[in-house]
């Protein structure tokens, strides 16, 4: 495990953004496992930026994307399908048919993680998996739990998670959805790198918890002690118990 300081939030996207910006030039045709949520929002920007400058080429990259809310539409603002359009995929040459994210207008749940996994076991894997955290430990939407899930699964997300969410849905919890399709932990740890960024004072005991504390379904973070390759960027606030 790497931990990399960053100063604020700006320094945090652009330490990110130099790792990921790394993995495409050093292997142009590689599968980039992708997430949302407010922490990459600045790594995507990061990228863009560099690819405007003619530093970065998406034309072979494929990605995936960790998870997606379970019955809404692509077209819906807070699909995160819509998310990855608006703050990456619409800026850089990658090609349409290598974005890859969870049907979630799919109702056939089985069906829907079935072909999920199908399309990263297709690929390959994932050579560098980016993640965020939750303020409960998860990642995607892999919920504290009483085991680690291995493939792709629907997820009945937590009060806590819907909580954070909500500010996506004009701040009404009733308008997030209450389910959704996710990787599972055990996709992510088969990730070759993993790298997670996390910023803010409300990350700083979670961080401690996962990453100092026992490994353990309840912090599903904590998992990635485990793992060979994975780097955590985070930013002072977020680093500060640690």
């Amino acid at each position: 495990m790497k931990i990399i300081r960053a100063k604020d939030y700006n320094d945090l996207s652009r330490k990110a953004a130099n790792i990921i910006s790394a993995q495409v030039i050093l292997k142009p045709n590689c599968v980039l496992g992708l997430a949302t949520g407010g922490s990459p929002v600045g790594t995507y920007a990061q990228l863009v930026d560099w690819y405007n400058k003619g530093d970065l080429d998406f034309s072979e990259v494929t990605t995936v994307n960790l998870d997606e809310y379970r019955g809404l539409p692509r077209t819906h603002d807070q699909s995160y399908w819509y998310f990855m359009q608006k703050n990456l995929f619409e800026h850089v040459n990658v090609r349409p048919d290598a974005v890859h994210v969870p049907d979630g207008s799919n109702p056939d749940a089985e069906a829907a993680c079935k072909a999920y996994d199908q399309i990263i076991h297709d690929l390959g894997g994932i050579d560098l998996q980016l993640l965020g955290i939750g303020p409960d430990g998860h990642i995607g939407f892999n919920e504290p739990a009483d085991h680690f899930p291995l493939g792709t699964h629907c997820v009945d997300l937590t009060e806590s998670t819907i909580e954070a969410n909500k500010r996506f849905f004009g701040g009404n919890a009733d308008l997030v959805p209450k389910q959704a399709y996710t990787m599972g932990v055990g996709t992510i740890m088969q990730a070759r790198k993993v790298l997670m960024v996390a910023n803010g004072k409300g990350k700083a005991e979670i961080i401690k918890q996962a990453f100092f504390g026992p490994v353990t379904p309840e912090v599903p973070a904590s998992i990635l002690q485990m793992h060979p390759d994975f780097t955590l960027v985070g930013d002072e606030e977020a680093l500060s118990l640690i």
